[in-house]
């Protein structure tokens, strides 16, 4: 059973996520390899790297080294993603499994300090929840902006 914080923070996973849904959603597959330039990162791409940072801040917050600081592989992974659905996915898969992470987790578990080191250091571990908050409503913000580069009207995410 999932204690109250625990509760608490896959509630603000599922806001977060359907935020991030509503803002995006008139986006279309055949958007998925718009970029705005040569250097920036695709639709599919933008979305691709979302799920994989919530993937990272759940593999961090129980690795007890820490994070994984490999910024060029995770690039490189991200950079095979073509496919707005299957990017779309991932961030399904992701939130499932930080959801059902966080929910096999005591108050006790989720207050314990992360590893030392230059991401969180220290702080208690449901502090990722936070940052993939964070994070995600940045990528939100820039792929609303893609979306008016398509000629396309973003959805308000709050409503």
């Amino acid at each position: 059973m999932s204690s109250t914080l625990a509760n608490h923070l896959v509630n603000q996973l599922v806001m977060t996520k359907k935020f991030f849904d509503r803002s995006t959603d008139v986006l279309e597959e055949k958007d998925s390899t718009f970029m705005p330039s040569p250097e920036m990162m695709s639709v599919a791409q933008q979305v691709a790297h979302v799920a994989q940072t919530i993937d990272w801040f759940r593999e961090g917050m129980v690795s007890p080294t820490g994070f994984d600081m490999d910024f060029a592989a995770h690039m490189t992974a991200v950079a095979k993603i073509t496919s707005l659905k299957e990017a779309r996915d991932w961030h399904q898969r992701a939130t499932d499994a930080l959801t059902a992470q966080i929910q096999k987790m005591s108050d006790a578990d989720l207050n314990q300090p992360l590893p030392p080191g230059p991401v969180m250091g220290g702080a208690p571990r449901m502090t990722i929840v936070g940052g993939i908050d964070d994070h995600t409503a940045h990528h939100r913000g820039v792929l609303t902006v893609y979306s008016r580069l398509l000629g396309k009207v973003p959805h308000m995410p709050y409503m």
